[in-house]
């Protein structure tokens, strides 16, 4: 609370500071809002809870309210420079909680950015508001504290007359403390080429994140060199100070995961389509041909602001296979890490796709599963199962969006799932447990400057749960959009 309040009070110095100027009113943009849901269960229909970056609490019923402060400034003749920052306050979980969702700048040129804190990210080239979400990041997590620097969007490459274009960006994070190895590391990464400048454009790119360093008490110290780091950037093989048994080669330090994702896209002035793959792996053992796992999806745009139809999304999942051409003992477990027992998790959150299931999520499901708790001693919780509980799904994903006259906007998302648990438990899973997740959504822009209103309701239904939420908000913005 110390923080908060010092925080806030540097912004109130700040933006006299920047009034006297002339420019900061330019384009700041004020927004303050409360959402309420309820639900039938003791905790909330999955497309109510996820991919809104940690925001709504997964309980019966809760008001999470917001007060969100955007700025940008830009300079130069051609103003090709430019600084941006914001801040998002949040409190929920029935009123016990105050965090800041987002607090960041960046400062860039032309396609160059230079960013640092906590800001809102989804990776990959789908729609982010109707698919089922990126293997990578997918925003159902608070986001991470991270400093980077980015090629934004894509950016011709020279010597070839705008035919070969490249994006990426190189991050490093703070995981905290709410992890089984205390204040490890991120370590993300990013390439993306694309072929075409016309209405056919082909690309691909590769996704790679790392969880490294920390440390535990009870554990072999975590070596945090900076050589180490060159490690982790590479994916070398080597010895971080987890390795115990001599006989046993050394993987590579930290626990590592990532994306191959490529797609080809057609556009014209009035729509798009895109067909895109993103194949997930962890530590290189899954890069191969016989890997069948990936969310495969289709999605149309509609470019016209005022057509009725503004866009769908078509996705196929499936990740049972799992290398398992490799014997048990040494497959893969996506999201789960020997060593990093927390997996691809932060503060009770998957950050990648939300239809894996972890222990927080999994504890409504089973009355045998309850979250761990990851100050606990080693004993406790290594060797009692993975934290990401299903892992093995297989399911059809369908989101749509659309506009009914000037002043009200909808989206749909229907996912079926057959959950197989993990390869520790398949007999809780029992042969794969069907479940379906159901969200429909509306936003009102009322008749009052800047006032909209937004209902949901959600049911989900099958061998996992059922469960019926509703959810209502309201949204005040002040300033340019």
């Amino acid at each position: 609370m110390k923080n908060l309040l010092l925080t806030i009070s540097l912004a109130g110095c700040c933006v006299p500071a920047f009034a006297q100027n002339g420019n900061f009113a330019d384009s700041l943009q004020l927004q303050a809002g409360t959402t309420g849901t309820v639900a039938t269960q003791e905790y909330l229909p999955l497309w109510l809870t996820v991919k809104r970056f940690g925001t709504i609490s997964d309980r019966k019923s809760d008001l999470s309210t917001y007060l969100r402060l955007r700025n940008a400034h830009r300079f130069g003749q051609e103003e090709d420079f430019y600084l941006r920052y914001g801040i998002s306050l949040y409190n929920n979980n029935h009123f016990r909680d105050v965090f800041f969702e987002e607090a960041f700048a960046r400062v860039g040129y032309r396609k160059w950015e230079i960013r640092g804190g906590r800001y809102e990210e989804m990776l990959g080239e789908a729609d982010q508001e109707l698919s089922s979400g990126a293997w990578g990041i997918s925003g159902n997590a608070l986001p991470i504290p991270k400093i980077g620097i980015a090629l934004t969007e894509y950016a011709d490459v020279p010597f070839t007359n705008g035919w070969l274009q490249v994006k990426g960006q190189f991050s490093h994070g703070w995981m905290g403390k709410e992890q089984y190895i205390r204040n490890a590391y991120l370590h993300e990464k990013t390439l993306y080429l694309r072929i075409g400048k016309e209405r056919l454009k082909v690309y691909g790119g590769i996704q790679h994140f790392a969880v490294w360093g920390g440390n535990r008490s009870d554990l072999p110290k975590i070596k945090n060199s900076f050589s180490d780091y060159l490690n982790i950037v590479i994916g070398k093989e080597g010895d971080d100070g987890t390795v115990i048994n001599e006989e046993i080669a050394p993987n590579r330090p930290g626990d590592h995961r990532g994306v191959l994702e490529g797609g080809v896209s057609w556009e014209n002035e009035a729509l798009q389509f895109m067909l895109y793959n993103q194949s997930m792996f962890e530590t290189g053992q899954n890069i191969s041909i016989k890997n069948t796992d990936r969310l495969l999806g289709l999605s149309y745009r509609n470019k016209n602001e005022d057509g009725a139809l503004r866009g769908l999304t078509l996705e196929f999942i499936n990740t049972k296979k799992m290398n398992s051409w490799d014997p048990l003992r040494v497959r893969e477990s996506y999201y789960n890490n020997g060593i990093y027992l927390t997996g691809w998790e932060y503060q009770g959150r998957i950050i990648g796709t939300p239809l894996f299931i972890n222990r927080q999520r999994g504890q409504h499901y089973f009355s045998d599963i309850r979250p761990y708790d990851w100050s606990q001693p080693k004993d406790s919780i290594s060797g009692r199962g993975w934290n990401i509980i299903s892992n093995r799904v297989t399911g059809l994903h369908l989101g749509g969006r659309y506009r009914i006259g000037t002043a009200i906007q909808g989206r749909t998302l229907i996912t079926y799932t057959k959950n197989f648990g993990n390869y520790q438990n398949t007999a809780t899973f029992n042969g794969g447990l069907t479940q379906w997740y159901t969200l429909q959504e509306i936003q009102w822009n009322t008749p009052l400057t800047g006032f909209s209103v937004t209902g949901g309701l959600a049911a989900d239904w099958g061998k996992l749960g059922n469960n019926t939420g509703f959810m209502l908000g309201a949204r005040w913005s002040f300033g340019s959009e």
